[in-house]
């Protein structure tokens, strides 16, 4: 005796309905979509177009905000990153100064910064090209602070930029320049970085930005002397 076929279940009858009515919607759009194409493909290429060229437009715009928010967060982490006390600073020794200042230049743009300074360095530190492409040397000091800078070891910068052919001489110090060191400075376009300037160079001013500041900042007789009773 032959075995009875089993009935399909209520369910499955209902997915394969879903199944057929789905696929018979399919073919129905699709002999509408061959029997008007003519008429309609402008329409859907301008469609595809708009589309590509909106989503195009947003992928370029979220990655410039991107790269924009990175840039900053960047920055803003390098300052705090690099940022000490002058407390903190007067503590260095001549090498870690030198790593401080290399630092600094790296954090705003300048490229190609490394420390040079050793014995018989020719009175540099520091080299490296600004922002703008400049080459340029720099003489770190990190001095007592009621130690002065005096005007024979700027002129040793000015050696040393001849001795490495660079365009910018920047002299860095933890401290002040004596008057005839800060004439010879600024008489010879070196960008002289005194305590008070490394200050805002430390807090996030740009380096090219100091040199709107230069021969600036010293104070006058009354400064010095309580500059000299503060350090002293």
């Amino acid at each position: 005796m032959a075995a009875r076929k089993k009935p399909r279940s209520a369910p499955r009858k209902r997915r394969e309905a879903r199944l057929k009515a789905g696929v018979w919607s399919g073919i129905a759009a699709l002999a509408v979509l061959l029997t008007f194409w003519s008429t309609i493909w402008p329409y859907a290429v301008g469609v595809l177009v708009l589309g590509a060229v909106g989503g195009g437009w947003w992928l370029w715009t979220t990655h410039r905000l991107v790269r924009g928010n990175d840039r900053r967060w960047r920055r803003e982490e390098s300052i705090r990153a690099g940022h000490r006390t002058l407390a903190e600073v007067d503590a260095m020794d001549g090498t870690q100064f030198e790593d401080f200042v290399a630092d600094l230049c790296r954090r705003d743009g300048c490229t190609d910064v490394r420390r040079v300074g050793r014995t018989g360095d020719d009175g540099a530190d520091v080299s490296g090209r600004l922002p703008d492409g400049r080459t340029m040397v720099i003489q770190c000091k990190r001095y007592n602070p009621k130690r002065k800078i005096s005007n024979g070891e700027v002129r040793n910068l000015l050696g040393s930029r001849v001795h490495f052919k660079a365009e910018v001489a920047v002299f860095v110090t933890t401290t002040y320049f004596s008057g005839p060191a800060e004439r010879c400075a600024l008489q010879n376009d070196v960008v002289a970085i005194h305590r008070d300037h490394l200050g805002l160079w430390n807090n996030g001013a740009a380096l090219p930005s100091l040199n709107a500041v230069n021969g600036a900042g010293q104070g006058d007789r009354r400064h010095r002397a309580l500059r000299k009773e503060t350090y002293e």
